[in-house]
């Protein structure tokens, strides 16, 4: 019997629509080349994930580089700037490599506590890290809030040791809360910057790092009009991100090879965004913003920085621009672009580093992901931060406005 009496036979028997699909079935040479190819793709496509989760991952950079010259920054908002004389930063301490937790905890002095702790909200569980400084139990007045968001595959320990952020908040009187990303949300912990769902107010990890701050303002003494955000890598990106959607709870945002917000929708969009830049959308309310960029970054296109300071600068249009050169003694050279009212405080900062890779900015070395020789970039964001704060119509004002 041939092919073609079978299938009219099982047509007659089974009626018209699967006879159709019984002939499509014997008579498709290409169905198991099609299939092969559907299956090459889901997997090209997950294989192709997983490559820009692991290039997410901040690499160490070497002390000492071979500057190169500076570029130009993105935008017309950076054509305003104008030279002025050269700059000394000194680098941050050295410190001797340790192990694992005990480098976060090794430096708290009498009185200042470093615990790990749990927060349950409606969008989600975090497990976090709250510094508390010796002078929390005693201040005279609220404390300022700083938010810490780690890179991938660091934790709230290793981020705390190499930004030496610890360290700076007993100085200067400031509460930090380290919140860590979990593998189930994420598994390299990158915080999901580049997803759609993640994007915006009320919705995803910006909701639930929002709910956590709120909870911090809550029990223990943090000044509300002086609450800021920072972070590396991925943990930029979020910080832009967060302080965008609520301009009500943050007064400042710090950012450390970040990109744009807006700047990627998925997975493929973050790949190109990250290998080529892009230039993201503008904030819905104006966020003061200091942002730090290493030139040689291969992870984040150092064209990225220079879109995260043309769309802070977009919000102030008529600042004027200042652009300072300088070096750390025996490290590299960068130059510091700036947006500021008159000779008061600067409400952009855009920080390049040449030499510099994907890595924070005069780290300590006992962290990963540091370079020691660069400007002390935990000093200056706080320096910068702790020059804002927003009142209370502010909060009022900028909370109406992102909600609608």
């Amino acid at each position: 019997m041939s092919a073609l009496t079978c299938a009219a036979r099982l047509g007659s028997r089974y009626g018209g629509s699967v006879r159709i699909q019984l002939v499509r079935r014997m008579f498709n040479p290409f169905q198991k080349v099609q299939a092969r190819s559907r299956k090459k793709a889901r997997n090209a496509t997950a294989t192709a994930f997983g490559q820009m989760v692991g290039v997410m991952l901040p690499k160490p950079a070497k002390a000492k580089a071979r500057p190169k010259p500076t570029s130009k920054g993105a935008g017309q908002a950076l054509s305003r700037i104008k030279v002025h004389k050269t700059l000394t930063v000194k680098p941050a301490a050295k410190a001797k490599p340790v192990t694992a937790t005990a480098r976060a905890q090794m430096s708290i002095p009498r009185g200042a506590t470093f615990r790990s702790l749990t927060h349950d909200s409606p969008f989600g569980s975090l497990d976090y890290k709250l510094y508390l400084p010796a002078s929390a139990t005693s201040a005279e007045r609220p404390l300022p809030l700083l938010v810490m968001l780690h890179g991938c595959g660091q934790t709230p320990d290793d981020f705390a040791t190499g930004t030496r952020m610890n360290a700076l908040a007993e100085e200067l009187g400031v509460i930090v809360v380290y919140p860590a990303q979990n593998r189930q949300a994420q598994k390299n912990r990158c915080w999901n910057w580049y997803r759609r769902g993640d994007q915006s107010r009320v919705a995803g990890e910006p909701a639930l790092l929002a709910d956590l701050t709120r909870m911090v303002l809550s029990t223990t003494p943090v000044d509300p009009a002086r609450v800021y955000v920072a972070g590396l890598s991925a943990g930029a990106s979020m910080a832009l991100i967060l302080a965008a959607a609520y301009p009500d709870i943050f007064a400042a945002v710090g950012a450390h090879s970040g990109l744009a917000v807006g700047s990627a929708h998925d997975a493929s969009t973050a790949m190109i965004a990250m290998k080529h830049g892009a230039p993201g959308s503008r904030s819905p309310a104006p966020i003061p913003t200091i942002n730090f960029h290493g030139e040689n970054d291969k992870v984040v296109h150092v064209r990225n920085g220079r879109y995260v300071a043309a769309r802070a600068a977009d919000a102030y249009p008529d600042l004027v621009g200042i652009e300072r050169k300088g070096r750390t003694p025996d490290g590299h050279t960068f130059v510091r672009q700036s947006l500021r009212k008159g000779k008061g405080k600067s409400f952009t900062e855009f920080w390049s580093i040449q030499g510099a890779g994907h890595a924070w900015s005069g780290g300590s070395p006992a962290g990963r992901f540091t370079d020691p020789a660069g400007p002390d970039a935990s000093r200056e964001m706080l320096r910068f931060m702790l020059q804002h704060r927003t009142t209370m119509k502010q909060r009022k004002d900028a909370a109406f406005a992102t909600a609608t």
